[in-house]
């Protein structure tokens, strides 16, 4: 997946928004109001950060140590920080799908 996947797979759902609220090197996607996914523009390698549940991030970076790592400038208890290379484009929707899921409650 590249920057462009992302910022179309985000933008398929309900309700939501993007912006540059930090700046024009980070992009940023809101569901009501609310930011569940952050992408670096710049970033090399393609790096971005979700939302998860606390005892699944967790579990993910255990299983994925190379791929997902706390999050980058978040809650590390809340965030993580995905470098997607080398995992399946599925495995990486779901994980946007479960912070989409998660803010939008």
């Amino acid at each position: 997946m590249n920057v462009e996947d992302i910022r179309e797979y985000c933008l398929k759902k309900s309700d939501v928004t993007e912006g540059f609220p930090f700046g024009g090197d980070t992009l940023v996607f809101k569901v009501k109001g609310k930011v569940f996914l952050l992408i670096g523009l710049d970033s090399e390698p393609l790096q971005f950060n979700v939302k998860c549940k606390p005892d699944k991030a967790i579990e993910l970076r255990e299983q994925y140590p190379e791929e997902i790592i706390p999050g980058y400038h978040m809650n590390k208890k809340h965030w993580n920080s995905i470098f997607p290379k080398g995992l399946k484009s599925n495995f990486v929707k779901n994980m946007i799908d479960d912070s989409y899921d998660l803010v939008k409650k």
